[in-house]
């Protein structure tokens, strides 16, 4: 039993939850009532509406209240239809710092009367929900909320959500991305498939049962993993048969490595007993396949580049053209439109990347984890040279203290990292233009005075994005600095943003380079 705190102030009601958790006498069968306060227990009131609903009508008439505050979305969801139909009621207001719920949307839009809201934040399909049925929102937080499940999903307003015909979903499940899956699934009316990258049996189940609770059907869950345990298998298969009724159906996708892997395992015993000629066939083809697979990645990553640059070409054509005007959501100011254009190849697109001297020269992407693009390229197709990607933990819009950019050394076709070795030549250094790098986002136009360059064993101590203080960031520069290869004369301080690129490269070791952001006006 909890127990509700309501508060007459001038025009406004304020509603809480009593903090204390020891229950006075006179609170335990009954309410208290006083001129300053009002107490409920909130079995009371919903054992008694019939009775606390024209109180609080009366309540509202007598001292014209026209605004309801709450402690928490919880609380308004659970006391505002004790208030529907009251006319004086317009304003709501909730005091917490969450999100708006989509429970509690909905309980304003049927609510009729009411005119505003003031909340801290609200995503953005909700704001354009409530803004149809003529609510106006008010935000304390200057940033509208996007959940990590919408913006993996590209989900931005509600016409996306009601026509969205596929989503991805990334294990392990949050509370809250269960929370998101719910109130998308309660919108939705097309949704046709789920993809799942890796099998997760808590979450594949709770996906199932919130389908069955929407009354969803002729769902496919493709699950993009090679599934090798007969017990997965089996448990896959049971699934599907208890979910034919609802035509929910599981479909494993293996991937092409796995598929081209097992096909060996199909040969007769009879073709091994010819494996030394094999052994001496696939020793030569090696070589063969070395070969193309190295020219094939080339090719494959010239074409992508083509397509970049012609995306390129057209934006810097109608950037000449026309004026810059577009706002993002952010507030900032999109200063290179190219950039931003490139997010038209793939959404994913935060900025661009150019080492001097090197091959060095792609747009750069960001996920949600430092997984998705080490065998994904620009068009989220599986690629053995992956992309060009900052850690998940950085921010495109606010720069963190050190942003960091991955990419694999892929030394024998040059491309992504794999001509990023050359920096570790004296005669690379040795030019001054080759140590300032060019990294862009669409916000903003950089350069970065390298101040350190070295290779290590594997290590993540230099996989910082922020720290506690200036004495702590003071201690990681004067670490990375101790490990350069050169002394590069740079004097490097706490209050600047530095740039970190990690490539692998030999014995299990790493190649890092370690920059400082240039004033802007350089």
């Amino acid at each position: 039993m909890k127990k509700i705190i309501i508060r007459l102030q001038a025009n406004t009601l304020f509603f809480s939850y009593q903090k204390s958790k020891t229950v006075r006498e006179d609170l335990m069968n009954t309410n208290i009532i006083s001129d300053s306060e009002l107490v409920f227990s909130d079995d009371y009131l919903l054992d008694n509406d019939k009775i606390v609903m024209p109180f609080f009508k009366e309540l509202c008439e007598m001292n014209k209240i026209n605004t309801l505050t709450f402690q928490n979305n919880e609380l308004a969801i659970f006391m505002l239809k004790y208030f529907k139909g009251i006319k004086l009621i317009e304003k709501i207001k909730i005091k917490k710092e969450e999100n708006v719920s989509y429970a509690l949307c909905e309980e304003l839009i049927s609510f009729k009367t009411a005119k505003f809201l003031e909340c801290y934040s609200i995503p953005n399909f909700m704001l354009e929900l409530l803004d149809k049925h003529h609510i106006t929102v008010s935000t304390r937080n200057e940033v509208f909320y996007i959940s990590p499940f919408m913006q993996r999903n590209h989900i931005n307003d509600y016409t996306t959500i009601f026509y969205k015909k596929e989503i991805e979903i990334y294990s392990p499940m949050t509370e809250e991305d269960q929370n998101d899956l719910k109130t998308f699934l309660a919108i939705n009316h097309y949704l046709k498939v789920i993809k799942f990258k890796i099998l997760h049996r808590q979450d594949l189940e709770f996906i199932i049962a919130s389908l069955k609770e929407y009354r969803y059907k002729n769902i496919y869950i493709e699950l993009y993993q090679d599934i090798l345990e007969p017990k997965d298998i089996l448990y896959l298969r049971e699934l599907n048969r208890k979910n034919k009724k609802n035509k929910i159906i599981i479909e494993l996708n293996y991937s092409e490595e796995y598929l081209n892997r097992n096909l060996f395992k199909q040969i007769s015993l009879n073709t091994l007993k010819v494996c030394g000629l094999i052994l001496i066939s696939i020793v030569v083809g090696s070589f063969g396949y070395v070969f193309i697979r190295n020219y094939t990645s080339m090719q494959e990553v010239s074409q992508i580049q083509e397509v970049i640059n012609d995306t390129i070409s057209k934006a810097d054509d109608l950037e000449l053209e026309e004026p810059q005007e577009e706002l993002p959501e952010s507030g900032l100011q999109i200063k290179n439109r190219y950039i931003d254009a490139l997010t038209s190849i793939n959404p994913d697109v935060v900025g661009y990347l150019k080492v001097k001297d090197t091959n060095v020269d792609y747009p750069v992407v960001l996920a949600n984890d430092n997984v998705f693009y080490l065998e994904h390229n620009l068009y989220k197709q599986y690629d053995q040279n992956g992309w060009i990607y900052m850690d998940f933990r950085n921010s495109v819009t606010s720069l963190n203290d050190n942003t960091i950019i991955y990419g694999h050394n892929m030394y024998y076709s040059g491309v992504m990292f794999g001509t990023l070795h050359r920096v570790l030549n004296s005669s690379w250094q040795e030019n001054p233009d080759n140590l300032v790098i060019s990294f862009n986002t669409a916000y903003e136009t950089m350069n970065w005075q390298i101040f350190s360059i070295y290779t290590i064993p594997k290590t993540s101590d230099y996989l910082r994005v922020s720290f506690d203080d200036d004495e702590d960031k003071m201690n990681y520069i004067n670490m990375v600095k101790s490990r350069s290869k050169k002394d590069f004369n740079q004097n490097v301080t706490a209050d600047d943003k530095i740039l970190t690129l990690s490539t692998c490269t030999g014995n299990n070791a790493r190649l890092v380079i370690h920059a400082k952001l240039l004033p802007l006006s350089s």
